[in-house]
């Protein structure tokens, strides 16, 4: 029997609303457990920070000219991660082996091979005493992947421990990114597109909301016809020219051009949950032709609680399935997967490959400091 380790993932996501924390006990590679799921918001202080600094960086260039913000935004990162493991080592009763931290992440450019999350993995691991794996992307960059989406080697974990013939995971985050393992256990995976990140932050631009809860500003608003249908023409225009693994939030952005700006809130959200929803039906009707009736299609992450939009999408494809549906409570999914691949990371094994990431060749990742 493989030797089994306890670690503890922490995840915080693109909308930065605080860090999902869970610890399960895995041999890094045919099974694992959960032992303890916890959600720490973080407060409003932080949050301002994290969006500002976010919404300042635009390009590369960029984290020289804020490096003085973005160090002191880190040591505030930093030192609520330790507050969250200093908790969460107290109320698990088990031996916490390794930390995977994901960090928050700020920047992502692949072509630069550039991918930038805030949280000292030194400094954790002198204040946990405990080995640290961090930094997962990098590695991916530099052997020619796009450093995302990291999850699906979990996610055929996931497969086997649901008894699935073969199954699309869709990770409704700030970006929609989907993992489809078929029956023999081939594996892909990529973006697919926007998933709460325009919406997220045409309400917090807005609003005194962070989100839009359960999808009901959209649902009291009307869509704009002429906006959503030149944002859908830029989408699908640049889809055909483009073939990438990983997308950018930015380049999200830029499909609508600042059109949106003379909307209601109400209706921009609409406008904005309208386009996504289309965006993940074009790829939906694009696949279902293509698997068996034994396919599952499964919802996991945030979005997934969008009331609004999983019906908007069940009237053009009907009932869709929710991660929770099977036992597992999708909103701790990927911190899960960061304790799984801090283990495989500890092991060397492989956490990217050719056919998720885009890499050369399958690839361990992630800095280990050892205690």
């Amino acid at each position: 029997m493989s030797k089994s380790y306890y670690s503890l993932g922490l995840m915080s996501g693109t909308s930065m609303d605080g860090i999902d924390a869970s610890v399960i006990q895995t041999d890094g590679k045919h099974q694992y457990r959960t032992i303890l799921d916890r959600y720490f918001a973080y407060p409003k202080d932080i949050y301002k920070d994290l969006t500002q600094l976010r919404d300042k960086i635009k390009s590369s260039n960029d984290l020289k000219k804020f490096s003085n913000k973005i160090q002191k935004v880190e040591e505030e990162i930093t030192l609520f991660h330790a507050n969250v493991i200093r908790m969460i080592l107290k109320k698990t009763k088990v031996n916490v082996n390794l930390i995977g931290l994901h960090g928050q992440t700020i920047y992502h450019n692949a072509k630069e091979k550039i991918s930038k999350q805030l949280g000292d993995g030194k400094f954790l691991s002198k204040f946990s005493k405990k080995n640290i794996v961090y930094d997962f992307r990098q590695n991916d960059l530099r052997n020619g992947g796009q450093g995302a989406p990291l999850t699906p080697i979990f996610h055929k974990l996931l497969k086997k421990k649901l008894k699935l013939k073969s199954v699309t995971f869709l990770n409704i985050g700030g970006i929609i990114n989907e993992t489809s393992i078929l029956k023999d256990g081939k594996m892909h995976a990529h973006d697919v597109g926007p998933g709460m990140c325009l919406i997220d932050k045409w309400v917090r631009e807005n609003s005194k909301k962070r989100y839009d809860d359960k999808g009901n500003i959209a649902k009291s608003g009307t869509v704009n016809e002429k906006i959503f249908d030149a944002a859908l023409k830029n989408w699908r225009q640049s889809i055909r020219t483009k073939s990438k693994k990983s997308l950018d939030i930015k380049e999200m952005d830029s499909y609508f051009n600042n059109s949106l700006n003379n909307l209601t809130l109400k209706n921009g959200a609409a406008t904005l949950t309208a386009f996504t929803v289309v965006i993940l039906v074009d790829f939906l009707l694009g696949i279902l032709g293509s698997h068996s009736k034994f396919h599952k299609f499964i919802f996991c992450g945030g979005g997934r609680k969008n009331n609004f939009l999983i019906r908007s999408l069940n009237k053009f494809i009907g009932p869709t399935k929710l991660i929770d549906e099977y036992g597992i409570d999708g909103d701790f999914i990927e911190s899960q997967a960061f304790a799984y691949l801090a283990v495989r990371s500890y092991l060397k094994l492989p956490i990217s490959f050719p056919e998720t990431t885009g890499c050369k060749k399958p690839t361990t990742g992630g800095k280990i400091i050892r205690i």
